[in-house]
Parts: C-alpha cells; sequence; structure tokens
C-alpha cells in the first residue's frame, strides 16, 4: 500500500500568514484558527506559505522595455475623469487606483490605503504624498526599498508615465491633469 504524503513547499499551514494556492498561485491571508479554504479560482485546496524563497508560484513575468505596454494606452482611454492614478498588471489583471487623497499609504498592513498581501511587500512600505501642487513618493522605511523606474528613491517627484517599483511590483502613474502631463505621456512611448 502506498500513501500520498501532502508536502509543503515552506513552512506549514500553522499560524498567521500569506498562502499560495499550490494548483494557480491565488494568495490567501489565514490566521492560526482559520480553516483551509477552497480556491476562489481554481476549487483546490491545497496551500503552501508564501515566502520570498518560494519559486511555486507562477507570477506574471515583470514587463521589460521589449514587452507590449499597450495595457497601459487601454487604461489611459478608459480613464473618464482627470486625475492621478496608479496602474497595476498582475495576473492578467489591470487595476487602476485613483490618487485622491494626501497621502496614500502602500503596503502590506490592513490599514495601507493600497494593499498587497505579498512578503516582498513591507507592512509600511510606502506613501504618496500629494501637497503645493507636486506628487510624490517616499519610502516608509520599507526593507526592499523604492524604486522609481531602476533607481531606489527615498523621496521623489512622480511624473506622468514614471514606474514605480514595490517588492515585485510594478505601477505606472498617470497623470491627466498635471502640466507635464501629455510631455510625460509622450517620453514613455519614446523609449
Amino acid at each position: 500500500m502506498r500513501l500520498e504524503l501532502e508536502t509543503y513547499l515552506t513552512g506549514t499551514l500553522a499560524g498567521a500568514g500569506s498562502f499560495r494556492c499550490r494548483e494557480c498561485g491565488f494568495a490567501v491571508a489565514l490566521n492560526a484558527l482559520d480553516e483551509v479554504p477552497m480556491c476562489p479560482s481554481c476549487g483546490n485546496d491545497h496551500f503552501a506559505r508564501s515566502s520570498v524563497f518560494d519559486t511555486s508560484c507562477q507570477e506574471d513575468p515583470v514587463p521589460d522595455e521589449a514587452d507590449d505596454m499597450e495595457w497601459l494606452d487601454a487604461v489611459r482611454e478608459e480613464l473618464s475623469q482627470a486625475g492621478q492614478y496608479l496602474a497595476h498588471r498582475a495576473e492578467g489583471r489591470v487595476s487602476v487606483l485613483p490618487l485622491v487623497d494626501e497621502w496614500t499609504r502602500i503596503g502590506r498592513a490592513l490599514t495601507a490605503d493600497i494593499r498587497f498581501d505579498d512578503p516582498t511587500v513591507s507592512r509600511r512600505h510606502a506613501i504618496i504624498v500629494r501637497q503645493g501642487g507636486a506628487t510624490r513618493v517616499m519610502d516608509d522605511r520599507s526593507l526592499n526599498g523604492v524604486f522609481l523606474g531602476d533607481e531606489r528613491v527615498e523621496f521623489a517627484e512622480l511624473a506622468d508615465g514614471d514606474e514605480l517599483v514595490i517588492g515585485r511590483h510594478h505601477l505606472f502613474f498617470i497623470d491627466t491633469v498635471g502640466a507635464g502631463a501629455e510631455a510625460g505621456h509622450a517620453a514613455s512611448h519614446a523609449v
């Protein structure tokens, strides 16, 4: 008689934390007494603890200069109101987040305005600050840093079309009202 053994790629299911479906990679957060759910994406019930070192989950490839950025143009065309936004593409889905408050917190904490349940993102990772007619990003003591394009920054002004990297997530700043909005949009297509 052969027994089928369940193995976990990292850690165990005991305790609180982030877990990924071993079939499709869907992420869930569980507390110590939570039962393992059925995956809302594929119906599987096999989860493994998420880890920076876990290579089992298949993420969308990180866009590089050769990748098609038409999705970002499509986002611009569908915006019905002028404003400032962060656009994010992951797992075949596009999210557009309007920046309306003076301070927008990005991180893994439940109190973050833009939340990523991902171990590469610190609980308090970054803050978008909109003051005095300028929009800036500020590193909020993150472990992995905040990158504007390829450059690590502590505090930097954002321009239309800028790529902001938080952990392994790439967000694109869209400014349809700023003085440099059209210039930034044109510059992003010159690359």
